[in-house]
């Protein structure tokens, strides 16, 4: 049984809930927002996704509820979650906010399928959008690069190590804000003593890092503001004493680029769209540079490589000298 209607100019079939084989309804399952903390529990995401991941089922959750008769999560099936991308669709999502809420949703049901609470995942065959490969990030050049670090060296040592953790080693925004002044140490390598930082990855996975002298200026002009302190967040907010906030960092890398006099809307984000691209374009192979983003799969460390399209050093030209020789 099917009812139509309009959602928000554009019509779409509500379904009327029916139990359907395979998503038989077990009464005696925990509520769904107990199987939703659950399942993020358990999913060994970081921070910022296990967030993203538990309003993208909230919203699922307040959707199905929102219909003429309310469905409960484990008895929808996969014309209810047809219906569902539709909507998403039609209130004007990216593909890629549609693509990732899809993949939340799935994710979940591959838990509730685990906990044989279904017989099967409704979204399984659910046709999700495709997602550009480019990524529309804004990075600096290599130039601009060069200006920001200048820049944040002159306003501030806090400013300096946050920009040269963010572009001088690749770190996402949360990691560099979660360096403790404890993680800095050394490590003997064949030819030199290096100087590193352990910083948590995605996953809760440490990984260590040489730091580049760049890097080890900036880290040591900070540390030099925190005398007879060997603990404790290395970025912090002056005014407070605490932790510097993802949302501050984004604020502070925004008023370097500002006096860096450059005229794009950098994020922290963007700065290691930048280390990506000034380390592959350096010569560094793909499978370092993908090691050292703390990237599982290399087309994402490609993706943000802003110069990967550019006709300078195409593989072409390398064919041509070596069939002139």
């Amino acid at each position: 049984m099917t009812v139509m209607r309009t959602l928000q100019g554009m019509t779409t079939t509500e379904l009327v809930p029916q139990t359907t084989p395979g998503h038989d309804l077990d009464t005696t399952a925990p509520a769904p927002d107990q199987l939703a903390t659950a399942w993020l529990q358990q999913a060994g995401l970081s921070e910022n996704t296990r967030k993203a991941y538990a309003t993208d089922v909230r919203c699922y959750f307040q959707w199905l509820s929102s219909l003429p008769a309310a469905v409960h999560p484990l008895a929808a099936n996969r014309l209810v979650v047809d219906q569902y991308a539709r909507h998403l669709e039609a209130v004007g999502l990216s593909r890629s906010t549609r693509a990732r809420r899809l993949a939340s949703l799935s994710s979940f049901y591959d838990y509730c399928e685990s906990l044989d609470l279904l017989l099967r995942n409704p979204v399984q065959r659910v046709s999700r959008p495709k997602v550009d490969q480019d990524s529309q990030t804004l990075g600096p050049d290599k130039r601009e690069l060069v200006d920001l670090v200048d820049a944040a060296r002159q306003t501030g040592p806090v400013d300096f190590a946050l920009v040269a953790l963010l572009a001088g080693l690749g770190l996402r925004v949360s990691e560099a804000c979660s360096v403790n002044i404890q993680d800095f140490g050394t490590q003997a390598g064949e030819d030199q003593l290096h100087r590193t930082v352990t910083v948590r990855r995605k996953g809760d996975k440490r990984q260590t890092l040489p730091l580049p002298p760049r890097v080890a200026a900036a880290v040591d002009a900070v540390k030099a503001t925190l005398p007879d302190q060997d603990t404790g967040p290395l970025l912090r907010d002056p005014r407070t004493g605490q932790r510097l906030t993802r949302h501050q960092a984004a604020y502070r890398v925004r008023r370097v680029t500002r006096a860096a006099g450059i005229d794009k809307a950098l994020t922290p984000h963007g700065l290691r769209h930048g280390f990506v691209t000034a380390a592959l374009a350096g010569g560094a192979p793909l499978h370092m540079v993908q090691d050292a983003a703390g990237h599982s799969d290399p087309r994402t460390t490609r993706r943000y490589d802003r110069q990967r399209k550019a006709l300078d050093g195409h593989a072409a030209y390398t064919v041509d000298l070596a069939l002139a020789r």
